[in-house]
């Protein structure tokens, strides 16, 4: 096909040697960092002894850390390139010891932090300059969750327990990687496709009915057989959390999960309400679709396939291109950088064999650049991958401008809305530049679907979870059947009155491996409400709105995520937010069906 003859395509189209020119150089450095250990180590003890002595040891601790995360960003890039070559993947191996080594080195300085307490920490940043330029946020960090940490032997005892803690994930794993018989079928066109998780991916949008329908009832059929297995791994690992957030003497497992970046927990319950509140919006989108696929009733197995097809495609230069025009609202200096970075060599943009799959942006080294790794095809999913990751990659330019090494890690809660404001800025671009009707039904259908599968089914998984553990800690006995029994529920509370969700298909639960990450695909649907409400304000405001936005991807992780937000005027435990991304879900519905007459 066009990818094969893509540039680049022979080998990584990045350049790694930013990082380190050659391997021996790289296996130095990992050294150099393992050496350094003791005497992190050594400064255990000390930090009490004067504000001098701890800006010292912090200081060291933090330039190592600097240094191991840049060994560790080269050896995982290097393996991605292709993850058939085993020294690479044993570099990775080695890269990943070092960092345990690393992270056991320094496991005393949280706990003599605390001891220390608040009055003495403050009165040392009082004193010295570096502590209150570099060090203070993370320090009031480690004092705020003083009553949540443990002693050291506690610590160490959690620590040692992360390992058979993950153990109902790895069994989940296994299960669905190699021990559940996936079944093949035939479809109408003749072709013959083993249905895994990746066969399911690419035939459930099949454009025959029949197709479907038999693609989703041996798919679920195979995971149905093992509902009790996978029900028992799901049901293990929520009384894991249970019993960590217990130990932590946290009131239950999402208060634990939020914790981390001082979520407040309005945030959660309030998209959740705001969500259910707005879903006869989505069970308009649901007849909408049935409507336009032609169908005489919607059931789940017609959730996937395109309501319109594009036969546009894009070139990487193409997409370099639209990506400079779509995101020209951010302002001249965002445009300077983008151009500078879209043409230096930072990502491996094509699949070949060998390739680790998926798209990411490894921003981690923080003195070299943002490295892309991205699998594009020539079509408006590649463009919009495109403007995604480089969304995260110009989000780390930002912030590493910005703010020092200490204070420009932001989390997942604020990264996503980098990359989703920029999908939003380019879906408004196509649509003023769509020259067909067929085109701009085309967008703003992707768009609908966008907000289904990031907004409305994440905070159905996000509902979920918070049902399942509310379960566990009501010592309800969890099981497959049970966990199904909850899942359906929302199913068909999420898809509304007219819609039929046939039962075995319930079982669905089992396939998302977020499950098992702990509250996590929340800040899917917050970092889509979020970008949306800044791409609108952009659009609708001036040079205010743009800077106010840019200083969102600047602040970096200098301060906790929704107060970053409220700085710029919006807040997240407040219903509005969630309640405009619903209305311009139904305004883009009420689009379609003008643009259809």
């Amino acid at each position: 096909g066009a990818q094969a003859a893509a540039p680049g395509a022979a080998g990584a189209a990045w350049d790694l040697t930013g990082i380190y020119p050659d391997i021996a150089a790289w296996d130095a450095a990992r050294k150099a960092v393992l050496a350094a250990l003791p005497r992190l180590e050594a400064y255990k003890g000390t930090l009490g002894e004067s504000a001098q002595a701890m800006a010292k040891a912090l200081t060291d601790i933090s330039a190592v850390s600097k240094d191991a995360a840049r060994v560790y960003v080269y050896a995982s890039l290097k393996g991605d390139e292709d993850v058939r070559v085993a020294a690479s993947q044993e570099r990775e191996a080695q890269a990943r010891d070092m960092y345990a080594a690393f992270g056991q080195a320094i496991a005393w300085q949280s706990p003599e932090i605390l001891a220390i307490g608040k009055d003495k920490v403050e009165s040392f940043i009082a004193a010295d300059a570096t502590l209150q330029r570099l060090f203070a946020f993370s320090l009031r960090d480690t004092l705020r969750q003083a009553a949540h940490t443990l002693d050291t032997q506690g610590e160490q005892i959690l620590a040692a327990l992360a390992a058979p803690l993950a153990g109902p994930g790895d069994v989940r794993g296994q299960l669905v990687a190699s021990d559940i018989p996936r079944p093949t079928v035939k479809l109408s066109d003749g072709r013959e496709v083993r249905l895994d998780d990746q066969g399911y991916t690419l035939t459930r949008d099949a454009p025959s009915r029949a197709d479907r329908k038999m693609v989703f009832n041996e798919f679920w059929g195979s995971y149905g057989k093992f509902e009790n297995s996978l029900g028992a791994a799901l049901a293990a690992k929520m009384k894991g959390d249970v019993f960590e957030a217990q130990t932590r003497k946290y009131p239950n497992s999402l208060a634990m999960a939020l914790s981390a970046n001082a979520v407040p927990e309005s945030v959660y319950r309030t998209l959740v309400s705001e969500t259910n509140a707005g879903l006869p919006q989505l069970h308009r989108y649901f007849q909408l679709r049935r409507k336009m696929l032609g169908l005489p009733d919607i059931h789940y197995y017609d959730i996937y396939p395109p309501l319109v097809s594009l036969d546009r495609t894009f070139t990487l230069n193409d997409m370099r291109n639209i990506a400079i025009e779509a995101l020209k609202p951010l302002g001249p200096d965002y445009g300077k950088q983008l151009g500078a970075a879209t043409a230096a060599k930072w990502m491996d943009p094509f699949p070949r064999p060998g390739k680790r799959s998926g798209a990411y942006m490894n921003g981690s080294a923080y003195d070299v650049h943002p490295y892309l790794l991205l699998n594009l095809g020539e079509n408006f999913d590649g463009l919009s991958t495109y403007v995604h990751e480089w969304g995260h990659a110009m989000h780390t330019l930002l912030a590493n401008k910005a703010q020092p090494y200490e204070l420009s890690d932001y989390p997942i809660f604020t990264a996503e809305i980098a990359s989703t404001c920029n999908e939003l800025l380019l879906s408004e671009y196509m649509l003023a530049n769509a020259k067909t009707k067929q085109e701009k039904i085309y967008y703003l259908g992707m768009r609908l679907e966008n907000l289904r599968g990031t907004y409305f089914r994440q905070t159905m998984f996000a509902e979920f979870e918070l049902k399942i553990h509310e379960m566990a800690e009501a010592g309800e006995g969890l099981s497959g059947a049970s966990i199904t029994k909850a899942y359906l529920a929302l199913l068909k509370r999420y898809h509304g009155p007219d819609f039929i969700i046939d039962e075995p298909y319930a079982i669905e639960w089992a396939y998302i491996g977020h499950f098992y990450y702990f509250f996590y695909v929340y800040q899917y649907a917050t970092s889509i409400t979020a970008g949306t409400w800044f791409a609108r304000s952009i659009l609708n405001g001036g040079k205010a709105e743009r800077e106010n936005y840019l200083d969102v991807l600047r602040a970096g992780g200098s301060d906790y995520p929704t107060d970053i937000l409220q700085r710029a005027g919006l807040d997240m435990t407040k219903p509005d937010p969630y309640r405009d991304l619903i209305a311009g879900f139904g305004e883009t519905i009420d689009e379609i069906e003008s643009l259809l007459g």
